[in-house]
């Protein structure tokens, strides 16, 4: 199988509700599970997009919010042999306990750092007992765990493999040409495992349709003629990608699938691609050839902005992947693409990341209107010309200044965003 297929389904996972809370839960469940009793007291410590990505983010299966509820939670009902679908098991008893964690202030977060970088610490204690869990670069990604200050597991100190690598990335050493040639040469075999992420993200959007908690997913479905696919392909689109971003970060009770380590990112770069395919009558091996393409894309870009950041990866990253799919599956060839990718570069990049919440519905809908009429200016031959402000003389060149924009580029705005939901916590 080939390297960037394998880096594909290795990257592929379900999550149940946004990543942040998942991984909060899961880091504080993996701690507890060292201590012989309930924690006492539980310390948390979050790079930037971590605590700002859980800030007011939905956890699965309760009515609370946020980093606090998510740590508590982890400690009293979160399974962490599940990893990012660690709570779905919580039940109100869980949520009544975990109000009365918070009230009694045994819950402690802090901001460790300004970094696009991931980066949890949970330390957690009983009586003289404690336990401790550092994960880095990734949600799951365990890089050492103690148990009463003994190293029980990995190293408390950077290692290489923790380090920022001067090696690039595997994806890095591709092209754009050859996502095309790939995607269109790959066995299909090699590439089915792609249809879980639409069994899983359909789901996800007919949970968000059958619940009275969603309000954005209604009146989209109004929008698009009370159809699921109707004629009008943005609309379409519009309603399968961000009713199931409202469900997920309502933290409603089914999973989506992630890429790039965000459920968000996932949905973007899928499910606008189901409507457009259903509406036109295009094959599955060509839905999922196209969704391969639309996944190396956005990871392209995510190498260069990093796992969480200042910018909206969700509509910048997985947007421009989905965007390019579009005219993909329109029958572009790579020129088409790199104009599409000029017009998402000049249009959309800068749009800012301010958590897991309500408001990814709204930067959703952006993502797709703005992807469909990038793809429609690609393929009448209109882009935004190379000489203009962030394109770069190839298309891998803009990919990376997108990617840029976010880190180091946008250190100063996720301070500011952080300083602003800081402010809220004593208002």
């Amino acid at each position: 199988m080939h390297e960037l297929i394998e880096l594909l389904k290795k990257d592929m996972k379900p999550a149940l509700g946004v990543t942040e809370p998942g991984a909060i839960a899961f880091a504080v469940s993996t701690a507890c599970s060292y201590l012989e009793s309930e924690a006492d007291s539980i310390d948390i410590r979050l790079n930037s997009g971590i605590y700002k990505n859980a800030f007011t983010c939905g956890i699965p299966s309760s009515p609370h919010v946020g980093n606090l509820y998510a740590a508590a939670l982890g400690a009293i009902a979160a399974d962490h042999s599940k990893g990012l679908e660690c709570l779905s098991s919580v039940t109100p008893a869980d949520n009544k306990a975990a109000e009365r964690m918070i009230a009694e202030g045994r819950i402690n977060v802090l901001l460790s750092e300004v970094s696009s970088r991931i980066h949890i610490e949970a330390t957690v204690r009983c009586g003289d007992e404690s336990a401790e869990v550092i994960i880095w670069d990734a949600h799951t990604n365990i890089t050492c765990i103690k148990h009463n200050g003994r190293i029980i597991k990995g190293s408390d100190s950077p290692t290489d493999e923790q380090s920022e690598s001067t090696e690039p990335p595997i994806i890095h050493k591709y092209t754009l040409q050859d996502f095309v040639n790939l995607v269109n040469e790959v066995p299909y075999e090699d590439i089915e495992f792609i249809k879980d992420a639409y069994r899983i993200n359909l789901d996800l959007y007919k949970v968000s349709m059958d619940s009275d908690r969603t309000t954005f997913a209604k009146s989209l479905y109004a929008i698009n003629g009370n159809k699921t696919i109707s004629s009008n392909a943005v609309d379409t689109a519009s309603l399968l990608c961000n009713a199931a971003i409202e469900a997920r970060v309502l933290g409603l009770d089914a999973p989506a699938m992630s890429i790039t380590g965000s459920g968000a990112h996932g949905i973007i770069a899928t499910l606008p691609l189901y409507g457009y395919c259903k509406i036109h009558n295009i094959d599955d091996e060509k839905l999922i050839r196209a969704t391969a393409l639309s996944y190396l894309i956005c990871t392209y870009i995510k190498e260069y902005s990093g796992k969480l950041s200042a910018f909206c990866g969700c509509a910048i990253a997985a947007g421009s992947g989905m965007a390019s799919a579009l005219v993909y599956l329109d029958g572009g060839d790579t020129e088409a693409i790199s104009r599409c990718l000029n017009n998402m570069a000049s249009s959309i990049t800068g749009m800012i990341c301010d958590g897991g919440n309500h408001g990814c519905v709204m930067k959703g809908v952006s993502a797709v209107d703005t992807a469909f009429r990038s793809k429609d200016f690609a393929m009448a031959g209109i882009c935004i010309e190379n000489l203009h402000g962030i394109n770069g003389s190839t298309p891998e060149e803009t990919m990376r200044n997108m990617g840029l924009i976010a880190s180091p580029g946008m250190v100063k705005t996720e301070e500011t965003i952080l300083d602003i939901m800081k402010s809220k916590l004593h208002s």
